[in-house]
This record gives C-alpha cells, sequence and structure tokens, in this order.
C-alpha cells in the first residue's frame, strides 16, 4: 500500500495529510480503485492519531476523492463515478468564512518565535527598547538590519538612506506627503491599494488611474499621462502587493522606470511581500534610485503584529521623508523595533518568509482546485487572489448573497482609482483562514455560487 512521507506533514497534520494523499491521486501514484491504508495503519505508519487520519479521510470524501464500503475500506474513486455533492448551498458555522482581510498566514511556529524572541528581549534588554521616548529611527543597528532585509529584497541600499517605519501603509502616506503638494496630480493603476485611494483623498491630491494589462501599467498609458497632466508620482505595486496579484516583468519594470526618469517623476514603490514573493525580478527602485523611495514591511513576510517596515530613499528625499515619517506617527515603537532587528540579524524573519511563501504555495494549490473551471488571477507567492464575476453577477448582489452563506469577500470599490469601470471582481484572501480544510470549503461555497445565476439561487435567511 502507498503511505507518504512523514516528514512531509506539517500542521495542521490532518489537512497536510489530506493535501499529500490529493497529490498523489493526481499524479497517478494512487490510481482510480486503488485502497488506501486503514486507518490504524496509516496512523502507526505516521506516528499519528487515528482521529487526524479520519479527519484527513473525510476531508477526501467530501472532495469526491475516495469512497469507502464495509469490508472494501478507503479507495480512490472514479472521476466519473456519481457520489454525493460536493458542495451544498448553505449557510456556513457561527464563524464563517472571513475572506476580506489580506494577511499572511500564521501558525503554532509563530507563536512560538515570539515567545521566545520576547523572553530574549526581557533577559537580554536594549536600553533604547525600554528607555527611548521617541522614535528610534536614527539608531545604527536598525538601519544595518533594514540594508541587510532590503539586500534580501533585491534592493542595494546603504544604512544611511533607510528609515523606519510602522509598516507599508505609514511609509505610503509618509512618502507622498513628503514628494507632493495639494493639488499634485499622482499616477497609479486603475485598480490599486486601498490605502493609495483614500489617501490621495486625505492629501488633496489628484489620483488618476492608468490603464492595466496581464504586467501591470501599460508604458503607453504612462507616458500619455506624463505628457497630459504633470503628474508629480507613480505609485507601483509590481510584486504581488495590489489587490490583483501581478508579477512585473523585469522588462516592464525598466519601461516604466525609464518614462519616469524623462518625465522627472518620483517613484513610490510598494513591496509589502519582501521576499516572500518569489522569483521577483529587480525592484523598479533598483532601476530608477536617484527617483525611488522604496517601503516594506515585516508584518507580511513574518507575524501580522509585527508592524515594522523600512524606507529606503536617496540622500536628496530623506530629510523631508524622515519628517514625515515622524508627523505621521513616528516609526514603529523601540521594542518592535529592536524585535525587528534581532530577527533580521539571527535569520528568524528569512526563514518566517520561507515558511510563509511555502504555506501560500500550498493555498495556492488549494485554490485550483476549488476553484477549478472559475477563471481568476493568482501566484503561487500571493497573499490573495482576484476573482472577477461571470455574466450576470453585481458585485453588490454577490457580496450580498455570499454573506448569507457568512461569507465575507473585499468588493472592487475601494481599490478602484478615481473615473474607474468598475471591473466587477472580488478580492479573496488566502492566509485570513488558518485551517486549510476551512479555506477549502470556503472557497467551494465560492465556486459553487459561480456556477448559479443570481435568479435562480434560493433566498438564504442569515
Amino acid at each position: 500500500m502507498w503511505y507518504p512521507d512523514p516528514a512531509t506533514l506539517q500542521p495542521p497534520l490532518h489537512s497536510s495529510l489530506a493535501a499529500a494523499i490529493e497529490q498523489a491521486i493526481l499524479q497517478q501514484k494512487l490510481p482510480a480503485g486503488a485502497r488506501l491504508p486503514p486507518h490504524r495503519k496509516m496512523a502507526d505508519r505516521l506516528g499519528l492519531s487515528v482521529h487526524t487520519v479520519s479527519k484527513a479521510y473525510e476531508s477526501l470524501r467530501k472532495q469526491n476523492l475516495i469512497d469507502g464500503q464495509v469490508g472494501r475500506g478507503s479507495y480512490v474513486r472514479r472521476p466519473d463515478a456519481p457520489g454525493r455533492p460536493a458542495v451544498q448551498l448553505k449557510p456556513a458555522s457561527a464563524a464563517g468564512f472571513d475572506f476580506s482581510i489580506s494577511r499572511p498566514v500564521h501558525g503554532r511556529e509563530h507563536a512560538e518565535r515570539l515567545q521566545k524572541a520576547l523572553q530574549d528581549l526581557a533577559v537580554h534588554p536594549e536600553s533604547s527598547a525600554f528607555l527611548s521616548g521617541r522614535a528610534a529611527a536614527v539608531h545604527d543597528v536598525h538601519r544595518a538590519a533594514g540594508a541587510q532585509w532590503l539586500a534580501r529584497c533585491g534592493l542595494a541600499a546603504a544604512p544611511e538612506q533607510i528609515v523606519m517605519t510602522n509598516g507599508a501603509s505609514h511609509a505610503m502616506c509618509a512618502a507622498l506627503s513628503a514628494l507632493t503638494r495639494p493639488g499634485d496630480t499622482v499616477l497609479s493603476g486603475s485598480i490599486t491599494h486601498h490605502l493609495i485611494v483614500s489617501g490621495c483623498s486625505y492629501l488633496g491630491l489628484a489620483l488618476a488611474g492608468l490603464e492595466m494589462d496581464a504586467d501591470g501599467i501599460l508604458p503607453d498609458a504612462l507616458e500619455r499621462a506624463c505628457r497630459d497632466s504633470d503628474p508629480k508620482a507613480l505609485l507601483l505595486l509590481p510584486s504581488l502587493a495590489g489587490p490583483v496579484p501581478v508579477m512585473m516583468p523585469e522588462e516592464r519594470r525598466r519601461e516604466l522606470a525609464g518614462i519616469a526618469r524623462r518625465h522627472e517623476l518620483f517613484i513610490i514603490e510598494n513591496d509589502a511581500c519582501g521576499p516572500v514573493a518569489e522569483d521577483r525580478p529587480l525592484p523598479v527602485s533598483a532601476l530608477a534610485a536617484d527617483r525611488s523611495v522604496y517601503l516594506t514591511t515585516l508584518a507580511k513576510c513574518t507575524v501580522p503584529g509585527l508592524q515594522a517596515g523600512y524606507m529606503a530613499a536617496p540622500g536628496h528625499l530623506l530629510p523631508a521623508l524622515a519628517s514625515r515619517v515622524l508627523g505621521f506617527g513616528a516609526t514603529a515603537a523601540p521594542l518592535i523595533c529592536d524585535l525587528a532587528s534581532r530577527w533580521v540579524a539571527d535569520g528568524t524573519a528569512l526563514e518566517l518568509a520561507a515558511w510563509q511563501r511555502d504555506a501560500l504555495r500550498a493555498r495556492h494549490r488549494i485554490a485550483c482546485t476549488a476553484l477549478r473551471g472559475t477563471p481568476w488571477t493568482g501566484h503561487p507567492s500571493a497573499l490573495h487572489l482576484w476573482l472577477p464575476l461571470p455574466e450576470g453577477w453585481q458585485v453588490g448582489s454577490f457580496f450580498q448573497y455570499a454573506r448569507q452563506l457568512k461569507i465575507t469577500v473585499a468588493p472592487d470599490t475601494p481599490f478602484l482609482a478615481p473615473r474607474t469601470r468598475p471591473p466587477g471582481g472580488v478580492r479573496i484572501s488566502l492566509g485570513a483562514i488558518p485551517d486549510e480544510t476551512r479555506l477549502r470549503k470556503g472557497l467551494e461555497l465560492v465556486s459553487a455560487m459561480l456556477t448559479q445565476t443570481p435568479e435562480s439561487l434560493p433566498h438564504v435567511s442569515c
């Protein structure tokens, strides 16, 4: 009988075991009709509890991948075998499925690392962590850690070029304020970060959305905007940081950087995913270093609560940027700065980024299976996916019906630059639901909804 390699299993173990069996079925290592080991034999072989194996097998039954009969045990189903529907449109449990917040995956590993780090800080505290009454932006140790982290992101920056921030959103607003004045025009993709839309409104800036394709902002659209509207800054999300997770190819990055240089346009590059983003080209900021402000955060790579980030810029922009960082709430708290610097220096941050990349890759595979037959845009390293709605569905009606099934998604409206025609899509987070089985179930419910028209679906009371 076939058994998975126990070394490949990781918490939650029932989800990992189910995924391993699913992959074996998809790769024909377990052909139709093949018997699976009995629950107890599988448990003994892998060092698991019988309960864990039972949960894994039940998950596979719900996907119609395996079946069971008295006397035969569990076996792989034929693809065309009749069976109960994999998804039934009924309300979820009271907890529901919240796909609305784009956050990283986290597990027991993160809690243990954080607990150990806090214990170490208590035993060997840095005086700045407890005695500093203001921002730690100028501390050399934090700038050195920032330079080390940015090198992992593909950007060479000297420590003196770096300002520490409260994260990417904080840095983005500070950079906008430093590089523009009320009434200026700034550019972004037509579908962009929601805080770009609201931040420009708060600062009195005219935001213009540029036409995009599958690789991001179109160079011709940027060229026309520079010629027609005298913009001051271009906001870029080239490495999966936007609501539509795009990994902009290097050639497109070079084209945009060249246009910005010719028109003396500042570039603000939000690279929130940092080294979690796999197969990434050079940051745009590395291609136009004299005109670029680069920003990233540790919260998307390590643990969501580590609200610390790095902003790098050429020397002539640093005084204005540093003053805006202080004016917009200062840098991260000294304790957080010290924790971030320790994790960067000892390799913990990079290890957790690699963990995050693996977790997202697994969730991307789940999405590929659960949303099979439904067009969507994603990437194996992305924290979320973008789901265009099929003909007949409006975002409002989809959002409301999903809520009746206790499913929450992020509608397209907050991500649209002014005067952008609504594309009719939603953003779905892949990291917000910790349990992979529940993630799959929620995505299957979404997929089942999309196979219907709004008129054909019965009303479901909340």
